[in-house]
């Protein structure tokens, strides 16, 4: 019988291998759900029902949730927080601090409620079905601007580039999958850089022509995207050049615009 479970702390890592030493892949934001694969000593193999990821996760730091629960809460577009950082408190009193892009399960009037626990919240959320989505691309993006970059992260306290764009896109109602390779399959693809408008994606790859680096149009020829930290450069045919170094840095790949910004 399956078995489910959802992130019930502000960030939860995700390990390639059932062992605290083992390699952070990607992280799981507070409220967010999966489906429990396998148990095995102190770990559980889980599939996130956001991207299909698969990883190990700490089973101390979620709670289980049944699969009525678990198919209500999984479904897109999710409540999500837009404040960088926000605290939220449970019935005891005890707080919380939650993270931009968490979900917020059955929220309703300041509340957030799973399993036997419940939250009250007061900071600000996502609209998604508000405003133009391109703005809100930008706007999101921009208040992870000089977060540091972490291999696997998926926060303001370290996320990487891929993580950058999938929270930013989870936060105005899309879902995509979680590494740039994945995503660089997403949507059609631009011929030239001057067709890329706000919310279009640029990917970058090596001499290998692997796709290693994603990074999201933010302005006529300017990206934005997480290379040490969350920072803005220009963009051109060639691919990004550090407005800071004042060298290239990553070398254009192709450019992809998502179906829902068609």
């Amino acid at each position: 019988m399956a078995e489910f479970g959802i992130a019930a702390l502000s960030v939860v890592p995700c390990r390639a291998e059932a062992s605290d030493a083992s390699e952070m892949v990607s992280q799981l934001l507070f409220g967010e759900t999966f489906e429990i694969l396998k148990k095995k000593e102190n770990w559980s193999q889980i599939r996130n029902s956001l991207d299909g990821y698969e990883s190990w996760v700490d089973p101390k730091q979620y709670c289980e949730i049944d699969a009525n629960a678990y198919e209500v809460m999984s479904k897109l577009p999710h409540t999500c927080a837009s404040d960088l950082v926000q605290l939220i408190k449970d019935k005891d009193g005890d707080m919380i601090p939650i993270v931009a892009g968490s979900t917020l399960p059955n929220y309703k009037k300041g509340s957030i409620a799973f399993a036997d626990k419940q939250y009250e919240f007061d900071g600000e959320l996502c609209h998604p079905e508000e405003g133009d989505l391109r703005t809100k691309i930008r706007e999101h993006a921009l208040t992870f601007r000089n977060a540091p970059y972490l291999w696997g992260g998926r926060s303001s306290f370290g996320i990487d580039c891929s993580g950058l764009t999938q929270v930013v896109f989870k936060m105005v109602g899309v879902a995509i999958p979680r590494d740039s390779s994945q995503q660089s399959e997403q949507g059609t693809t631009l011929s030239f850089v001057e067709e890329a408008d706000i919310g279009d994606l640029a990917f970058f790859d090596n001499d290998e022509g692997k796709i290693i680096h994603v990074g999201i149009i933010i302005a006529p020829s300017t990206i934005i995207h997480a290379s040490g930290k969350v920072r803005i450069d220009k963009l051109d045919h060639q691919g990004i050049y550090n407005v800071d170094t004042k060298r290239y840095t990553h070398k254009l790949r192709l450019l992809r615009r998502l179906d829902e910004l068609m």
